[in-house]
């Protein structure tokens, strides 16, 4: 939608991130929980896979165009101008575990702009690269960073436990599921733990769900599918009986010969009692301050995943909201303790699988590699 002309957004202020008490104790305590979850699949694989949104559902390469003439609030960092940018497209689930798509589960997107100048966060300086990684649902799992630690935890237990088990408990946590939407509810437990329907994730709306800088403001970030052929598949059924891979199946389906078109969309902070920095579990009131489109998201019909693709992609990058502009840095308890446990998992990764994770330059990286 249009950005309204009564928007007020808060300038940032340092002020209003307040790290909690022995935050630095809660960093490595959840990066040694995720470090376990990685190497309790790696010894039963062989094989390092990401603590978090392990399983590729789409790799995808496509353009982001930054729309022109956004209101000043709006024309900020990487969207300050009008342009075009390559960008890398991933599609997952959030487990740490490879499962069968009939535990049901969040599905994630992350997305990777190429080619973007502009001061760096630290650790980012020699990257030209901005990461967007996102989910579908507003909110956070937990609200603070010492939560986030202990839900780990108990994810962590899980672990490559009981996969045969993990299917009946999704079929039954998505018939809870049903019920709470049925009475006009949604349940962010439930859905974590198999009870998301069984919908295709190209008819989904993805978010930040936590808030970034965005250059003299702060604001949450969401991705919507806006071209017919998506939008039609909002709420679409996949049968994934006997597909272990058929959310794989459907993403590569459709990109066979459609393309699709999403706008990126920016929803700024403008009462930060309401919009909280520093609790990621409140959804922001978008009658406070709507998602305004600043950028168009396009991607031709293609392979949406191949071993050549994951190789170079899924295998060779990661995909972090550190890498990011200043002007982008991530916001709040949760995205602090995140950034040790990002680096943690691209050493892993890269150390076991003997691989270079390395952020691209350009699209041709990439393009080159996929043959």
């Amino acid at each position: 939608m249009n950005a309204p002309a009564d928007i007020r957004p808060i300038p940032y202020s340092p002020a209003v991130e307040v790290p909690e008490e022995k935050e630095a104790e809660t960093a490595f305590e959840l990066k040694d929980t995720m470090h376990g979850i990685s190497l309790k699949t790696y010894e039963d694989s062989g094989h390092a896979i990401r603590s978090v949104h392990a399983k590729t559902h789409g790799l995808l390469v496509g353009e982001l165009t930054v729309i022109d003439g956004l209101p000043p609030a709006y024309a900020q960092g990487l969207f300050a101008e009008a342009g075009s940018y390559p960008v890398v497209l991933r599609l997952s689930t959030t487990p740490g575990d490879i499962l069968s798509d009939d535990v049901s589960t969040p599905r994630g997107m992350a997305l990777k702009v190429i080619g973007v100048p502009g001061a760096r966060v630290d650790g980012s300086e020699n990257d030209s690269t901005q990461d967007f990684v996102l989910v579908n649902g507003p909110v956070f799992s937990a609200p603070n960073a010492q939560k986030f630690a202990g839900s780990a935890k108990l994810l962590a237990a899980t672990t490559d436990k009981a996969p045969n088990l993990k299917r009946l408990f999704s079929a039954v946590a998505r018939g809870a599921e049903k019920a709470v939407e049925a009475v006009g509810g949604e349940s962010v437990t439930l859905k974590s733990l198999g009870g998301h329907p069984e919908t295709n994730p190209l008819g989904e709306t993805y978010f930040s769900q936590v808030p970034i800088l965005y250059g003299d403001y702060m604001a949450k970030v969401s991705v919507a599918p806006v071209s017919e052929s998506l939008t039609a598949l909002k709420d679409a059924p996949v049968d994934l009986k006997a597909k272990p891979d058929g959310l794989r199946d459907a993403v590569v389906d459709y990109f066979a010969g459609s393309s699709g078109e999403w706008e990126l969309r920016i929803q700024l902070c403008t009462d930060l009692d309401k919009m909280p920095i520093e609790d990621a579990s409140v959804e922001w009131p978008q009658e406070l301050s709507p998602y305004v489109a600043v950028a168009r998201l396009k991607v031709e019909p293609q392979p949406a995943w191949s071993e050549e693709r994951a190789k170079r992609i899924d295998e060779g990058m990661q995909f972090n909201p550190w890498h990011a502009l200043a002007a982008h840095r991530p916001l709040g308890s949760v995205m602090r303790v995140r950034k040790e446990v990002y680096a943690m998992s691209k050493r892993f990764r890269a150390e076991r699988n003997g691989v270079e994770i390395a952020e691209p330059r350009d699209i041709n990286f990439i393009m080159e590699k996929q043959g």
